[in-house]
């Protein structure tokens, strides 16, 4: 019972110790797929407390152990509260220990010992996702210009784009401020989207804009006013006060959707003009709102962003499981998807890098037909894909608008400067990307 691996960090064990030491950490190691969700984060690997909701109203409380601790080498939680501790008996103990690469550079070995009740074949999938992620993310930051910390207002936060964002930039050193529209927590900030305050931003270094209405849910010329109404308008103002409050650098989401609904005939690039129809619309003015002069504007024109947490493959996943596949119709239409690692990654370089400037198509390097993508999930599965979905579906639950410009819309687009940068991403195939977060990769060797 139980499991014990061990794998290599391409980095020295200080920085590997300190980036599981600050805010964000578990939520970057814990995957989408499990039904376990972290809520409460330690403020300390020495005593400190992480709970995870559960299913069904539950919550498992990880109590880090003092006898455990050993700083820079050493640290221990158990599960502590009932049934769970019972149930499962857990204890981990995280050991990180000086190694060396081929090539002599300074790099880590940890090593994971788990004693729990929990059988081993149960606890691989989540391993392999945790060591895959963090050898990643450890390897992304090095590729970044060296910065100071900087402080980042973020909108949309506490969303699934938001949520990983701010965790992937907090365990790089940054100072993460949520703008919420509620009343403020610790590390927030009140926004009043249609009247910030004039003095929101002050001692900001960067904004992420992320948030808006969601464009799922059936398109009644009520939603649409709110999708519009969510970017177009606040995105200026948010801007505004920014330069005013001497804020360098303005990062604002936006999507494919700027190339129109009729875009898969040939590749896309960010030099493309807009196309026609409702998003395309909102996603031109959304860009123009940003542009204020004093700031350096990022947008990020995001595909279909693919995670196991949230979103789409969650409803491409039911749906293949229960035998019905997810290619609607003859599925010829292309789709632009894109990891929410490689998405976040996107941004943060966006946040940190001086040298990028303008639109960034946020996709994958390899863009798949509907078909494809049905196909590579069904297969991923172990399940059939002969059952394709009537395009009527769609239709029905999004209106006829909606299904056309979300579900069925035709978009080939391509991260050109990204990869004319020459960054990397770390699932350019869907394959890769699926096999993150659907637990399929396979454990480190060490």
């Amino acid at each position: 019972m139980g499991l014990n691996t061990s794998h290599i960090v391409p980095a020295d064990r200080g920085t590997v110790w300190e980036w599981h030491s600050r805010p964000g950490a578990v939520v970057r190691l814990t995957p989408g797929f499990l039904p376990m969700e972290p809520v409460e984060q330690a403020q300390s690997l020495r005593g400190g407390t992480t709970v995870f909701s559960l299913p069904a109203g539950m919550t498992w409380v990880a109590q880090h152990q003092v006898d455990g601790y050993v700083p820079g080498e050493q640290f221990v939680d158990e599960a502590v509260n009932q049934p769970i501790k019972a149930a499962t008996q857990w204890r981990h103990t995280h050991r990180f220990e000086d190694a060396t690469l081929p090539d002599g550079s300074p790099a880590t070995r940890i090593t994971d010992t788990v004693e729990s009740t929990i059988p081993e074949r149960d606890l691989r999938a989540a391993w392999a996702y945790r060591q895959h992620q963090l050898v990643e993310d450890i390897q992304f930051l090095q590729s970044l210009p060296e910065t100071n910390p900087l402080v980042i207002a973020m909108t949309g936060a506490s969303g699934l784009v938001g949520t990983h964002l701010k965790a992937q930039l907090t365990t790089a050193g940054h100072e993460v401020i949520g703008l919420t529209r509620g009343e403020p927590g610790p590390g927030e900030r009140h926004w009043d989207p249609d009247n910030p305050a004039a003095d929101l931003l002050e001692g900001v270094d960067a904004v992420a804009h992320i948030a808006g209405e969601s464009i799922m849910g059936r398109w009644t010329e009520e939603k649409k006013r709110k999708i519009r109404d969510s970017r177009v308008g606040p995105t200026r103002k948010l801007a505004e006060v920014a330069a005013a409050c001497g804020v360098a650098t303005f990062v604002s989401a936006s999507a494919v959707g700027y190339y129109g609904t009729d875009a898969g005939g040939r590749p896309h690039v960010e030099e493309d003009g807009p196309g026609e129809g409702f998003l395309a619309e909102v996603c031109r003015d959304w860009e123009a709102d940003s542009q204020v002069q004093g700031l350096r504007v990022v947008n990020i024109r995001t595909g279909l962003a693919l995670s196991s947490a949230g979103g789409l493959l969650p409803v491409l996943k039911a749906s293949v499981s229960a035998g019905l596949g997810a290619r609607f119709g003859d599925g010829d239409f292309w789709m632009s998807w894109v990891a929410l690692d490689d998405l976040t990654d996107i941004y943060t370089r966006a946040l940190l890098d001086d040298s990028v400037r303008g639109p960034v198509n946020a996709t994958a390097p390899n863009p798949v037909t509907n078909k494809e993508m049905s196909a590579t999930l069904a297969g991923m599965l172990n399940r059939p894909d002969f059952l394709p979905i009537s395009e009527f579906g769609p239709k029905l639950l999004l209106g006829k608008e909606g299904g056309e410009e979300l579900a069925l819309a035709d978009q080939r687009v391509v991260p050109a400067r990204a990869e004319a940068a020459g960054w990397r991403f770390r699932y350019p195939t869907l394959e890769a990307a699926l096999a993150h977060e659907l637990g399929k990769e396979a454990l480190l060797g060490a």
